[in-house]
């Protein structure tokens, strides 16, 4: 099993990456764009035999205490069997 975890900033933390990315979108005339924020993006390959629960619990596990900093940061994720 793969997992694919997303990392992002909490809405109410400013991203000037994300700002500056916008900016120059719209100078690039990609005036349907009206947001962005930037994030990370991680994948982790699961041992074989783990069953779908153990492995999101262990998914969740890592993106919560390793790869998200839970003051300014929120995750998701998603399971690929």
């Amino acid at each position: 099993m793969k997992a694919h975890v997303y990392v992002t900033l909490k809405t109410s933390v400013l991203d000037p990456q994300g700002q500056t990315i916008q900016n120059a979108l719209h100078k690039m005339q990609f005036t349907g764009v009206e947001s962005v924020r930037q994030g990370k993006y991680f994948q982790l390959l699961l041992a074989d035999g783990l069953s779908v629960e153990a492995a999101r619990a262990e998914v969740e596990r890592v993106a919560k205490e390793v790869l998200a900093n839970s003051v300014i940061e929120d995750y998701t994720y998603r399971i690929e069997e």
